[in-house]
């Protein structure tokens, strides 16, 4: 039987990667979900049960390191191994550099988006290596390029990437795969919960959501990537155009992350002083 640990699974991409798995797998598999909500969880573990499944929910949050390694405790713990870990668990912000006041949820965003995976993959690294399993983490292609209201979220993006990229090649030995993922805008509510400047929920989304990858065709590409142990997989036919050009005409890849914001929404309101 496959284990799996995915955070981030209570809803968006996260919960649809957790349905996907199961009907993929069926009783082939036992998902092991972590977020912070347990009722969500419970709702996709019911999910993941019809379609012949286990699921094991586990009420995490990971920003907390001891939230990380319960999570892999309790994986083990209840499936004696652990053979694929995903980290999906992020939040999203929208604010320019000039409006923030108090860098406080700048540190806050790291530690979900980027301390976080570190955290759950340092817990899990021995149980994979003993499988000659997979880590998968989600990135963004905002940690590919940045773009222009962004500075929090692509900096948590960017790290993530290095710090992914630099163990894909420590674990060549031991047959661990790494997968980085990067999805362009998926229409989930990420942004509108996000960071505003003044650290408060957006209410809002600062991209341009026309076009938005829906979360059941993002999971799937992750999943195949997975599965397939690739180094990565962009989402996008502009997610990989922007990463060429970026190399040979990066002035160009300005101009195309200015056109990804949303033009039509009202401009964010200034943190307060």
């Amino acid at each position: 039987m496959k284990v799996v640990v995915l955070t981030g699974a209570s809803d968006g991409i996260g919960a649809e990667m957790a349905r996907q798995l199961a009907r993929r797998e069926q009783a082939g598999v036992a998902l092991v979900l972590a977020a912070r909500s347990a009722d969500k969880l419970e709702a996709v573990a019911a999910d993941c049960r019809a379609c012949g499944a286990q699921a094991l929910v586990q009420p995490t949050d990971v920003s907390r390191q001891d939230d990380c390694r319960a999570l892999v405790d309790a994986a083990v713990d209840a499936f004696g191994r652990l053979d694929v870990l995903i980290n999906n668990a992020g939040m999203s912000a929208h604010a320019p550099f000039e409006e923030v006041r108090d860098l406080g949820w700048y540190e806050t965003l790291m530690r979900i988006n980027f301390w976080g995976a570190v955290w759950c993959t340092h817990a899990a690294l021995p149980h994979l290596q003993a499988s000659r399993g997979r880590i998968a983490a989600v990135s963004s292609l905002a940690g590919l390029v940045g773009v222009p209201g962004r500075t929090a979220y692509s900096a948590t993006k960017f790290a993530m990437n290095g710090f992914f990229e630099s163990l894909r090649v420590e674990l060549i030995p031991h047959g661990v795969s790494v997968t980085l993922a990067y999805p362009g805008v998926v229409a989930t509510g990420i942004r509108y919960r996000g960071f505003n400047a003044a650290g408060e929920p957006a209410g809002r989304s600062g991209l341009d959501e026309r076009g938005a990858m829906s979360p059941a065709a993002c999971a799937r590409l992750i999943l195949d990537g997975v599965e397939q142990r690739r180094r990565e997989v962009v989402m996008t036919t502009k997610g990989k155009l922007g990463r060429w050009l970026k190399l040979v005409a990066p002035r160009v890849v300005d101009r195309m992350a200015l056109a990804a914001l949303n033009r039509d929404a009202a401009p964010p309101s200034k943190a307060r002083r």
